[in-house]
């Protein structure tokens, strides 16, 4: 991982972004946009801020876990592109889940943004589905590819709320 070359580097940062663009693009950007009816400008200029604030937030904790799986992982945060070694840096030392929590913070900010109650519960259902997805799919298959080392990340990390 330390001495990775600039090609084993390349590829999974490709991955990311295409990931990126598809999944949490979507969910965090497509599908709030139809549940809303499009996007306009919102009336007041607290919730705006408050918006404006958590989106930054939920962003750059997703981009910055993103390039983490990418560099120190050499995967992506795609199943079928899994990182090689198992990424426990940056936000992922505090946190199991904080790519899930920065999509969840750019809904919750969308809501804010354009006073959504809809895009609150659709936030609510989209942790909900990630939690069950975490227990029975991600957790299980991180506990074959990495054994001990998971387990012990496992023991001392929490699933969602931060340890400060």
């Amino acid at each position: 991982m330390c001495g990775a070359s600039v090609n084993q580097i390349f590829w999974p940062i490709v991955k990311t972004i295409l990931f990126s663009v598809l999944v949490p693009g979507t969910v965090a950007v497509l599908v709030p946009r139809w549940i809303i009816g499009g996007f306009f400008l919102p009336q007041k200029a607290l919730l705006s801020w408050t918006g404006i604030v958590l989106i930054t937030c939920g962003t750059a904790v997703y981009l910055r876990c993103a390039w983490e799986f990418a560099v120190r992982g050499l995967g992506t945060p795609a199943p079928i592109a899994p990182t090689r070694f198992l990424v426990t840096t940056a936000l992922h030392r505090r946190v199991r889940n904080p790519m899930y929590i920065g999509v969840a913070l750019v809904i919750l900010g969308e809501a804010a943004l354009f006073r959504s109650l809809h895009l609150v519960l659709y936030a609510a259902v989209m942790l909900g589905t990630a939690h069950l997805f975490v227990i029975f799919y991600e957790e299980p298959t991180l506990r074959r590819q990495f054994g001990k080392s998971y387990d012990e990340y496992f023991g001392s990390v929490p699933r969602w709320i931060p340890k400060l």
